[in-house]
C-alpha cells in the first residue's frame, strides 16, 4: 500500500520535474506520434474553405446592415455631416435610441422647443474641426419662437432675454466698437466657430428643465469630450456652476478655460460683469495662431 507521504509527493512534485516513463509507455507514445504525422492529424482546426470564408463575410455584412437599419431612424437627419461622422459611436448606444424615442413621443403629446429642424442648429453652422470657442449653456428657452438650437440665442424678432442683455452689456465694455445689435440671434458667432451648446437640447413649452436627465446630458458630454480630445487650443467659456461642472474634465494644458458667474440677473454681479472673457478669448486665439472672433458680427 502506498503511504500518505508517497501520495503527497506524487501529486506535489516540483514543477518541471518529470516523472520517468517506463520504456513500454515511451515507445507507445513515439509510435502514436509517428502515426499522427503519417495520417496528417493535428490538434489544430482545419483551415476554412473559401466557401466558408465567404459565408462568414456575408453574415457579418448582413448583421452590420441590420444594425445600421435599426439605428438609422434614430440618427437625426438635421445633424451636420462632420458631426455625424465624428460622433457616430454615440448613435448606436441604447441611451441615444431611448432619448430619440422619448423626444418623438413628447412631440406627439405636447409642444416641444426648439422645433425638430432646429435642435441641431449648432452642428449646421460650423464644421466640427473648425470649432475655436465653446460656450456652454444649460436648457433651451421654453417660450414661443425663442429657442433655435444655440445657447443664449433667440430667433428674430424675439427680444433678447435678460441673460443675453447682460452678455451684450459686458461686450460693450470689453470689445471696442461693439454695440447692441437690436436682436438676440447669435448665428453670426456660430458661423465663426463659436459653439453655443446647451447641455439639454429640448424642452417642453413653459416647463424649464422638463427634458433633463433623459439622455441629452450624456450626448453633449460626448460632444465636449470629442472636442477636448481631438482639437487643440480651444477656448471654453464656463459661466456658472453648472457649466463649470460639465467642463470639469477639460484638459487645461491643452485648452484655455475661462470661468466666472452666470450672466443671469441673479448672479451677473458676482463676477460676470468685468470678466473680459471676449477680449481674453481673442488673446488666446491670437497666441494659437487662429483667426480672431469678430464679436460685433451679428
Amino acid at each position: 500500500m502506498i503511504g500518505q507521504k508517497s501520495l503527497l509527493s506524487f501529486f506535489t512534485a516540483a514543477p518541471g520535474k518529470k516523472r520517468s516513463r517506463s520504456p513500454e509507455s515511451a515507445a507507445a507514445a513515439t509510435e502514436a506520434a509517428k502515426r499522427s504525422k503519417i495520417n496528417g492529424c493535428s490538434t489544430r482546426s482545419p483551415p476554412l474553405s473559401p466557401e466558408q470564408v465567404e459565408r462568414i463575410r456575408k453574415n457579418k455584412e448582413a448583421a452590420l446592415q441590420k444594425l445600421a437599419a435599426r439605428t438609422a431612424s434614430y440618427i437625426p437627419a438635421e445633424l451636420g455631416q462632420s458631426w455625424r461622422v465624428s460622433l457616430a459611436g454615440e448613435f448606436a448606444k441604447p441611451y441615444f435610441t431611448q432619448l430619440m424615442t422619448f423626444v418623438a413621443e413628447e412631440r406627439k403629446r405636447c409642444t416641444v422647443y426648439p422645433p425638430q429642424h432646429q435642435v441641431f442648429t449648432w452642428t449646421q453652422l460650423c464644421d466640427i474641426h473648425d470649432v475655436k470657442v465653446v460656450i456652454l449653456g444649460q436648457d433651451p428657452y421654453h417660450g414661443p419662437n425663442q429657442a433655435h438650437g444655440l445657447c443664449f440665442s433667440v430667433q428674430r424678432p424675439v427680444p433678447p432675454p435678460p441673460s443675453l442683455e447682460n452678455i451684450y452689456k459686458e461686450l460693450a465694455v470689453d470689445i471696442e466698437g461693439f454695440s447692441h445689435p437690436g436682436h438676440g440671434d447669435l448665428t453670426g458667432w456660430a458661423k465663426q466657430g463659436v459653439l453655443l451648446l446647451n447641455a439639454v437640447l429640448t424642452v417642453r413649452a413653459h416647463q424649464a428643465n422638463s427634458h433633463r436627465e433623459r439622455g441629452w446630458e450624456q450626448f453633449t458630454d460626448a460632444v465636449v469630450s470629442w472636442l477636448n480630445e481631438n482639437l487643440d487650443g480651444l477656448v471654453f467659456m464656463l459661466w456658472g456652476a453648472y457649466a463649470q461642472k460639465k467642463g470639469s474634465s477639460i484638459d487645461r494644458k491643452r485648452h484655455h478655460v475661462l470661468q466666472t458667474a452666470h450672466p443671469s440677473p441673479l448672479s451677473v454681479h458676482r463676477g460676470f460683469f468685468g470678466c473680459k472673457h471676449f477680449s481674453k478669448t481673442n488673446e488666446f486665439l491670437k497666441k494659437s495662431g487662429k483667426q480672431l472672433i469678430d464679436w460685433r458680427a451679428l
